[in-house]
């Protein structure tokens, strides 16, 4: 038990330095690609509020580690998946490529589960958790890319009609707009630390889970700990490499101005409400959203619309479209042979 504890505590500040180093662009880069913000003050925003959603409410979101795709059944399942995560969002980072996190865990937890087939002689894998995952892959991308150009469109004729109808000087808009754009980045980054970190959380979960704890499950005082821990880690990762997928975002997609800004944040802040919402509303679940899809992909439509194919640098979204498309099978693929290894150098 001490020994799960150890590790699971290891491995929960790991991933949520992965996950700050990664996901620390989604609420900022807007911001920051429209100059409302400089790095530096964006990020120091972003830590302030991930860490005020998660001591507020991220205790309350205690995640299944791998979002249910399959069945951990022991410290060795969760050590390989967790290592998996975690090794390809630090390799993505360092790459300034956006990724999802949250599908590098579910394609790390799917490898373990299809490894138990070379183990156990059955692969515990829930295929339904994976179809949800891959529908995700088109739907969230889509919906974000049209929400953003519509967003896009009537901000820019409410900008034209305040400026030369209305006779509002353009400074005094832009200041507006300024605002407006720091206020969602601030709402961003809080959502973001009181729903991400159960992604980190529930790595410390699993690994007690599995270590013998008792089936009462984490107490409000250790999980508002935990909470407090994994706000750390993501503002650390954010700090300190969470700038190279910023800069890929802000500046090499297409070039952002305040109007534009506010579009993209807004676009993707509604993309993950709707998709969380509706489904769960009309079928008892949500949908499993990257927030990392919504926000590229708010940008993405932004560029089109501004400029149409030409618009947007179509070397930078080809390489971003192919690490999406690498994230679950390449997780899949790094855990299933650490966890074969495993059992074929232990037996366990």
């Amino acid at each position: 038990m001490d020994v799960a504890i150890a590790l699971g505590f290891a491995l929960m500040v790991y991933i949520a330095w992965c996950i700050g180093a990664n996901d620390a662009s989604n609420p900022t880069e807007c911001a920051v690609g429209a100059g409302a913000l400089n790095l530096r003050r964006a990020l120091v925003l972003f830590s302030v509020f991930v860490a005020a959603g998660s001591l507020l409410q991220g205790w309350m979101v205690m995640k299944t580690f791998g979002g249910g795709v399959s069945d951990l059944k022991s410290i060795y399942d969760a050590l390989t998946a967790s290592l998996a995560t975690g090794t390809w969002i630090t390799a993505a980072s360092l790459l300034g490529m956006p990724i999802s996190t949250t599908h590098s865990a579910v394609g790390s937890v799917l490898g373990v589960g299809l490894a138990h087939f070379f183990i156990y002689g059955s692969a515990s894998v829930r295929y339904e958790v994976v179809l949800r995952v891959v529908i995700s892959w088109i739907t969230s991308p889509l919906g974000s890319i049209a929400l953003a150009a519509l967003l896009y469109v009537a901000l820019r004729k409410l900008y034209g009609y305040s400026t030369t109808k209305m006779g509002i000087p353009p400074d005094r808009v832009d200041r507006v707009l300024r605002y407006v754009l720091i206020g969602a980045l601030a709402f961003s980054a809080y959502s973001f630390g009181a729903n991400d970190v159960g992604n980190a959380t529930g790595v410390y979960v699993a690994f007690v889970r599995l270590g013998g704890a008792p089936a009462r499950g984490i107490d409000v005082a250790t999980a508002m700990v935990l909470a407090a821990v994994g706000a750390f880690g993501i503002a650390l990762g954010g700090f300190t490499v969470g700038r190279r997928v910023i800069a890929t975002v802000a500046y090499r997609i297409t070039r952002l101005d305040l109007v534009s800004g506010v579009a993209g944040e807004l676009a993707n802040a509604l993309v993950v409400w709707l998709f969380t919402t509706v489904p769960y509303v009309l079928f008892g679940y949500g949908m499993p959203v990257s927030t990392t899809h919504a926000s590229v992909s708010a940008i993405i439509g932004i560029g089109l619309v501004k400029g149409g194919p030409r618009g947007i640098s179509a070397s930078t979204v080809l390489k971003i479209l192919a690490s999406w498309l690498l994230t679950v099978p390449l997780c899949s693929g790094i855990a299933l042979g650490l966890r074969v290894l495993v059992y074929g150098v232990l037996r366990v």
